[in-house]
C-alpha cells in the first residue's frame, strides 16, 4: 500500500490573492492523446494543491464522467440539458472529494444538431458556467475529439487552452489547424483564448521518432512547449477503473508526480500574471 502524499508539504506555490476563476479547456481534434486523462489529473492535482476546481465533461463519449465512477445511464440530468435546456448547471455538478464534476451522458451527441438553429449558440456553455465561476478557482473543460460546436463553444468560454500532443508527426499537424479555429474565435467570439501550453503526452523516450517529433515540436512552438512530459505508463489506464485519479490511486507513483509537475507549471504560470 502506497504512503499517502502529503499535503503540507512545501510542493506547490499557490497565489493567495481574491478568487478568480481560469477556464481551462483540454483540447485537440485527434483523439488518443491523453485529453481525458489531462482534464482528469491535472483537476485532481490543482485541488491537492488547495485550489477548488470543476472539471467539466463535454465529450459525448462521457469517458470523464465514467472515469470518477458515475454511472451515465443512470443520471437524471446532464451538461446536454444544460446547454439545450438551459438547465441550471449548478443541478448536475457531482460534488467529489478529488474535485467536482459537471457530467455528461450519450445524449450529447444531439447537442450540436439542437444546437445548431439557436441565437447565439456558440455562447451557451459561456453562459452557462457564469453563474458558478464565483465557487471555483479552476474550471477543466473536457472537449470531444472534433472542432465542432460542442469545443467552439468551450473555446468562447475559456481564458486559455491546453493541447496535448502525442509525440509522433501526425498528431504535430493538428495543432496548425487548431491554431487556426483559435484565430477564427479570436476575432469573432473570445479575443483572449490562446494556447497557453502543448503538453506532449504518451512519450516513449525509448524510440527516435518520439525524440524526433518533439524536437520538431519545441522549433516550432517554441515556449508554448511546457516542460511537463506525461510518459506512458497503465497506470493512466488503471486508475479510472477504480473511479479515481493517479493522484489517489498510486499517490506517490511517477504518474502521479507527472501531474503535480504540470499543476505547478499551470499555477506558477497564473501567478506570474496576476
Amino acid at each position: 500500500m502506497p504512503q499517502k502524499h502529503d499535503p503540507y508539504a512545501p510542493r506547490f506555490v499557490t497565489n493567495r490573492h481574491e478568487r478568480t476563476c481560469r477556464v481551462i479547456v483540454i483540447a485537440n481534434q485527434k483523439g488518443g492523446v491523453a485529453k481525458t486523462t489531462t482534464t482528469m489529473n491535472l483537476s485532481a492535482a490543482l485541488q491537492e494543491a488547495g485550489k477548488k476546481v470543476l472539471c467539466l465533461d463535454l465529450d459525448p463519449q462521457s469517458n470523464l464522467t465514467m472515469s470518477f465512477g458515475i454511472d451515465v445511464e443512470t443520471l437524471p440530468k446532464s451538461i446536454f440539458d444544460v446547454l439545450v435546456h438551459r438547465y441550471p448547471i449548478e443541478h448536475i455538478i457531482h460534488k467529489g472529494k478529488e474535485c467536482d464534476i459537471a457530467v455528461a451522458s450519450i445524449d450529447l451527441a444531439g447537442a450540436e444538431l439542437a444546437l445548431s438553429g439557436m441565437i447565439g449558440r456558440e455562447r451557451t456553455l459561456e453562459k452557462a458556467i457564469a453563474s458558478v465561476k464565483k465557487d471555483y478557482d479552476y474550471i477543466i473543460i473536457d472537449t470531444p475529439p472534433s472542432l465542432g460546436l460542442l469545443t467552439i463553444n468551450a473555446f468562447t468560454a475559456a481564458d486559455e487552452v491546453i493541447v496535448p500532443v502525442q509525440a509522433e508527426y501526425l498528431s504535430l499537424r493538428g495543432l496548425v489547424q487548431l491554431d487556426n479555429t483559435l484565430g477564427i474565435i479570436r476575432e469573432h467570439l473570445n479575443p483572449k483564448v490562446h494556447i497557453s501550453g502543448i503538453l506532449r503526452t504518451m512519450f516513449d523516450g525509448r524510440t527516435i521518432h518520439s525524440r524526433e517529433a518533439v524536437e520538431l515540436l519545441q522549433r516550432r512552438y517554441g515556449d508554448r512547449v511546457l516542460n511537463t512530459v506525461i510518459r506512458k505508463t497503465i497506470r493512466f489506464a488503471e486508475a479510472p477503473a477504480q473511479g479515481s485519479s493517479v493522484l489517489s490511486y498510486d499517490t506517490n507513483g511517477k504518474a502521479a508526480e507527472m501531474y503535480r509537475d504540470l499543476a505547478q507549471e499551470v499555477l506558477n504560470a497564473h501567478v506570474a500574471t496576476v
